[in-house]
């Protein structure tokens, strides 16, 4: 095995889902930025990137969080960085949002932009994406955890720790996240929540099942 295959793996069985996080320790600016920098450049479904990345700091909008995530009680206060990440609603071709990435962002030339739209519908029709504004987030909230996937990863390898969450009242997040004006719910809602920081303690050995019980060969 490659010396970068150990390094792989290695990050993959050093990570686990941090509950309790040393407050002392910081992920430096430098790292979070890297971190951060892996989940905007991670791929989406048609390369509409339909996410954003709210990066919590303010510790009284914290507290207000806390009794309504029962996930990340003890995340929200001892992690070094907490991320709620955030996916787009009615993300479909004759939305604002995606004509600004075709023409602002991949700047398509003028005369192609009706073949591209017609390929985006095609396929979320295909695929029931763009049955009803359910179908729409269910998709845009998928592309979210090959974001935060990535985030994780990149900590891992640079040996920081993390926590996924989905523990969360998701009602009554939005609604605080509203009113402090963090959010416009008519554009996006809360997806996950990622934890980063260094541990606590030393977890337990981690435990999968073994690869002939999830892997086939065909």
């Amino acid at each position: 095995m490659s010396s970068m295959q150990d390094t792989i793996l290695n990050a993959f069985n050093f990570r686990h889902a941090t509950k309790k996080f040393d407050p002392e320790k910081h992920v430096s600016d430098s790292d979070f930025h890297t971190i951060l920098e892996t989940g905007r450049l991670s791929p989406s479904s048609l390369g509409l990137e339909p996410w954003r990345f709210i990066v919590l700091e303010d510790e009284d909008l914290k507290e207000k969080l806390k009794p309504y995530s029962w996930g990340a009680q003890k995340q929200l206060s001892t992690a070094s960085r907490f991320v709620i990440i955030l996916a787009r609603k009615n993300v479909t071709a004759d939305s604002d949002y995606v004509q600004h990435i075709v023409r602002g962002i991949k700047k398509y030339e003028e005369s192609t932009i009706p073949a591209v739209e017609d390929k985006y519908n095609d396929f979320q029709t295909s695929f029931h994406i763009n049955d009803n504004e359910r179908t729409l987030l269910d998709w845009a909230s998928k592309q979210t955890y090959i974001a935060l996937a990535n985030m994780m990863t990149s900590a891992a390898l640079l040996g920081i720790d993390s926590c996924p969450m989905e523990g969360f009242d998701l009602d009554k997040v939005t609604e605080i996240l509203a009113e402090e004006q963090v959010i416009d719910t008519e554009q996006f809602a809360p997806s996950v929540m990622v934890a980063f920081g260094y541990r606590k303690h030393d977890p337990k050995a981690k435990v999968r099942q073994p690869a002939d019980d999830v892997i086939e060969w065909v």
